[in-house]
């Protein structure tokens, strides 16, 4: 009852952000009484919540935390479904093996789970993804799409669209894609994305998106061997941004994607994927478990795979791997 009581504040404040809110309005909204709501303002105060208020005018959010802990992702979000149910903690091995746990006892379409600090935090192929604390975003989302498992690659695309939409709305930069999966700024990663599936031979149970923002990491905070492949939105723009906001954009950018692609099909995600390509009509090296094929990236399929002309003029389908844009 308390967390719902402070979710409803929390949206009281954030569908008014310009106006006073007075004890009495509030205890009306949430039916509870103004003593109570006293109560939750001074616990928001605890938790870093800026509140201003004024005799016989009354309370008004000035500034939220910086962390990114639930009520902060819901002061402001717009989504229907994505992100409000939100599973929160400082540090975690993975949130995708977190998400998993949740997916199998039945969570709800839409439950994420965030954490400020990944220790064993993984990329495509096992890789090691490097998730410092209070320095990016390191999210799992649970998905549970009536689709054919065939199709599930191309959710990974559709994630890859949304984080690119959700980071320009919030920040007014806009990242490209290379297939199928990495976002990249200046040629670099800032961004990546894994698929997860927990289905049976002929129905999914659920779909685990796992994505890593690399927000306000400096040089420092990069293992060596990374810093010639891997950047982040400080880096690129020299300025500091506000986490839970861009975790904001994306639910809602991704909300709106999955109903176009679950009434519509792919083919509208499809175009928007293709228009943030960085890699189609490059040359590039893919390197797959049974060798590498070089030639020029002509674009995807309607199941999402790239289609690669090697230098013969052959067709190649590419379902899985490693891809170098070569300069």
């Amino acid at each position: 009852m308390r967390n719902d009581l402070r979710t409803k504040l929390l949206q009281a404040f954030a569908d008014k952000p310009d106006e006073y809110l007075s004890g009495q309005e509030l205890a009306e909204v949430l039916g509870c009484s103004r003593t109570a709501i006293w109560k939750h303002i001074e616990e928001l105060r605890k938790d870093g919540f800026v509140l201003e208020a004024i005799r016989k005018k009354g309370y008004r959010i000035l500034e939220v935390p910086h962390k990114m802990m639930p009520d902060e992702i819901m002061y402001g979000l717009e989504t229907i479904h994505f992100g409000r149910n939100i599973h929160y903690e400082e540090t975690v091995d993975s949130t995708q093996r977190i998400a998993q746990r949740l997916a199998y006892d039945g969570a709800q379409e839409g439950t994420i789970v965030i954490a400020e600090e990944q220790l064993g935090g993984r990329g495509r192929f096992e890789r090691a993804w490097h998730s410092p604390k209070y320095k990016g975003i390191w999210m799992s989302i649970i998905l549970r799409p009536k689709v054919p498992i065939m199709q599930t690659p191309q959710l990974t695309l559709l994630m890859a669209v949304a984080a690119v939409k959700g980071i320009e709305q919030a920040t007014g930069f806009e990242p490209g894609i290379k297939w199928p999966n990495d976002l990249l700024i200046n040629g670099k990663k800032v961004s990546g994305i894994l698929t997860e599936l927990q289905a049976d031979s002929d129905r999914i149970h659920s779909l685990i998106i796992g994505i890593g923002i690399n927000v306000n990491l400096e040089p420092s905070d990069y293992p060596a061997e990374l810093l010639d492949t891997a950047t982040s939105l400080f880096i690129e723009t020299g300025k500091e941004w506000d986490r839970a906001t861009i975790v904001q954009s994306i639910l809602l950018e991704l909300e709106k994607l999955y109903a176009i692609y679950l009434e519509n099909g792919f083919y509208p995600i499809k175009l928007l994927w293709e228009s943030y390509a960085v890699s189609i009509g490059k040359r590039v090296k893919a390197t797959t478990l049974n060798g590498t094929l070089v030639g020029i990236a002509k674009g995807i399929t309607e199941q999402g795979v790239l289609l690669l002309e090697d230098d013969e003029g052959e067709i190649h389908t590419i379902y899985s791997a490693d891809i170098l844009i070569e300069s």
